[in-house]
């Protein structure tokens, strides 16, 4: 269960009126779940503004990351209000179907949790990675008769589960972790995604930086091959993943942190991850802020770049640039000023706390936001 002093910081309140303000939470991103079990795209549109003509109406579509997706969702809406003239289509499809549509054109706007290879920025001159705000990743099981709030994980431990070596979570490595702790006799079902997904990018990277024979035998990317475990089960979205993690005792599961209200609702745990500089961290509005600060000023131009394992004892070792990925050159020069605008209000108004906290994110130094608006600024 989400505990209170990390609820509390990510704006969200477990206690007597708590747990309303959690079920609400919860009810919105389901309604904005994605994945297998995600809606038809939303759409938010209209008529327009009076007095608005036809020709200048704009409909631009977004579609990819699932972990985006529910801030994309709060976006929408909000933009369309105060722009009635310009609708935005969003759907939660997995980072690496934004990339590929962003790439052919197919979209506007590819959301990411990954930026763009050096073989995808090289066949398609014009794409840039944009990021819009920062989030974070929860390594979340349920395991509904463990008396401690959050376990201790790390990078070697997590990948000896998903290649199959540690198979039950009374394992003598996980109770390394945990002195003192009952650990519960039961087998491990690691979930995984089955979509290309910036979930997977960054739950791999993590396994790559920590693990040297993770990073030999399976590497990283939105789509890498797992090994094959006995008891391993493949969900798509992040919703698929908080479904089937809820529906399996003894289950793992890798979870964007824009889910932790359906989490709380599930009555489902996540953990402590061992960072770099070796202490266990929750994700919290300041280990997300820590990790940040010690990678940030790294930022090229182009903005590639990992948040993951950060250096600093209050760093979470998962979070990540949220991406936009956008060609420079639109159809037309209305769609590319509507994308310039919609971007630019993203990284100004929408990267406040009214937004932001919604999902769990935190904003984007201000150094980071003038690179995006910079990148924006190409967009024609």
């Amino acid at each position: 269960m989400l505990d209170k002093g990390v609820t509390e910081t990510m704006g969200l309140r477990i206690g007597r009126s708590g747990l309303l303000a959690a079920a609400l939470v919860a009810v919105s991103l389901a309604v904005v779940g994605c994945g297998a079990s995600a809606p038809a795209p939303s759409t938010t549109g209209g008529t327009g503004g009076s007095g608005a003509s036809a020709a200048a109406k704009v409909t631009l579509q977004e579609t990819g990351s699932t972990l985006l997706y529910p801030l994309f969702n709060i976006w929408a809406p909000a933009y369309h209000s105060a722009h009635p003239a310009v609708s935005i289509t969003t759907d939660g499809t997995g980072s690496g179907t934004g990339i590929s549509q962003a790439l052919a054109g197919t979209v506007q706007i590819g959301a990411s949790d990954a930026y763009l290879s050096s073989q995808d920025m090289a066949q398609n001159p014009g794409a840039m990675d944009i990021p819009l705000a920062i989030s974070a990743q929860v390594i979340a099981y349920n395991l509904p008769s463990l008396t401690v709030a959050h376990l201790k994980l790390s990078g070697p431990v997590l990948a000896a589960i998903y290649t199959g070596k540690i198979t039950n979570w009374d394992s003598a490595q996980i109770a390394a972790l945990n002195p003192g702790v009952s650990l519960p006799n039961l087998t491990i079902t690691p979930l995984h995604r089955s979509d290309a997904s910036g979930d997977t990018f960054i739950f791999s990277q993590y396994l790559s930086f920590t693990t040297p024979s993770w990073n030999t035998a399976v590497g990283y990317g939105t789509g890498i091959t797992f090994p094959t475990v006995a008891t391993a089960l493949g969900e798509a979205g992040n919703s698929g993943m908080v479904t089937a993690l809820n529906a399996t005792k003894g289950a793992i599961a890798y979870v964007g942190i824009s889910y932790s209200g359906s989490l709380a609702t599930d009555h489902l745990a996540y953990a402590q991850l061992l960072n770099k500089s070796g202490q266990y961290v929750l994700p919290t509005a300041q280990t997300i802020d820590a990790a940040a600060a010690a990678l940030v000023p790294q930022t090229p131009p182009s903005e590639a770049l990992s948040l993951i394992y950060a250096p600093g004892a209050n760093a979470y070792p998962l979070i990540n640039y949220e991406y936009a990925i956008v060609s420079q050159q639109q159809a037309s020069s209305q769609q590319a000023a509507a994308v310039r605008a919609f971007l630019t209000w993203a990284l100004t108004t929408g990267n406040s706390p009214t937004y932001l906290n919604q999902v769990h994110f935190v904003p984007l130094p201000a150094s980071i936001v003038q690179l995006s608006e910079a990148q924006v600024a190409k967009i024609h």
